[in-house]
């Protein structure tokens, strides 16, 4: 397949910032607790990535990326022989500030799927955050970046170096083994990643933002000694007096 010949990649729908920005302040636990409990959601994590750097928080909707066994008759290109027809450079295009890129690495440790230059125009773009099924390498200068990267491991290998090559942009795929839609919200942080249904995001901020009041209120008594079979989670007796400091807190 000629450079020219690469399929037209489709860009995707982008859900409004506040909607966003609502899901990371609720962080992956409390997301991932009431996509089971509210949702039907039984595992919406991403197993595996792990922060690159702790401390970050980044969400946004997701750019795809699908990767394949290399067979060398299809793609047996060196790392900067016909770059257009790597798509993982692809991927990175449509780039609008905020967005994710979520990649299906197959979990493959032994191939970079980006590098320093790469995950530098990302975050120039940006970028708010890189999840891969995998590994990236120049590690050292990736973390220093302003982007969140959540990687399996990392590697001093290119993308196409050894077992698997780059193969569709903006798909559905799965991440870890979990289906990742392009444009799902991406919700990444010390615990790990989630994937939110772009069609429950804005009921799941309604029904995690009553998750977080009650705990609120739960953690303030526990830190003063109170029993945890009335706090935690609420008993009867707990629950009418969180709603009578709710009604407090209201007036």
């Amino acid at each position: 397949m000629a450079a020219d010949q690469i399929p037209a990649i489709s860009d995707i729908s982008r859900p409004p910032r506040e909607l966003v920005d609502a899901l990371a302040a609720i962080g992956s636990a409390t997301l991932a607790s009431e996509l089971y409990h509210k949702m039907g959601i039984r595992d919406p994590q991403i197993r595996g990535p792990h922060p690159l750097r702790p401390g970050r928080t980044a969400a946004g909707p997701a750019l795809t990326l699908q990767c394949m066994p290399k067979r060398e008759d299809l793609y047996n290109e060196t790392e900067y022989e016909e770059p257009e027809r790597q798509l993982h450079r692809h991927v990175l295009y449509p780039t609008q500030p905020g967005d994710m890129v979520v990649v299906d690495a197959r979990g493959d440790l032994g191939s970079g799927i980006f590098g320093e230059m790469m995950l530098t125009y990302f975050a120039g773009r940006g970028g708010a955050g890189v999840v891969v099924d995998g590994c990236i390498r120049d590690s050292a200068q990736a973390a220093a970046l302003d982007i969140g990267i959540w990687v399996r491991d990392v590697t001093p290998n290119f993308h196409a170096q050894t077992n698997i090559v780059p193969f569709a942009v903006n798909v559905p795929i799965a991440c870890s083994n979990v289906l990742v839609i392009p444009g799902d919200i991406i919700v990444a942080d010390d615990d790990g990643v989630v994937v939110v249904p772009i069609a429950l995001a804005a009921k799941l901020v309604e029904l995690a933002g009553a998750h977080i009041e009650w705990e609120e209120f739960s953690r303030s008594r526990l830190a003063q000694g109170g029993d945890l079979r009335k706090y935690y989670p609420l008993s009867a007796e707990g629950e009418a007096e969180y709603r009578a400091w709710r009604h407090a807190q209201q007036k």
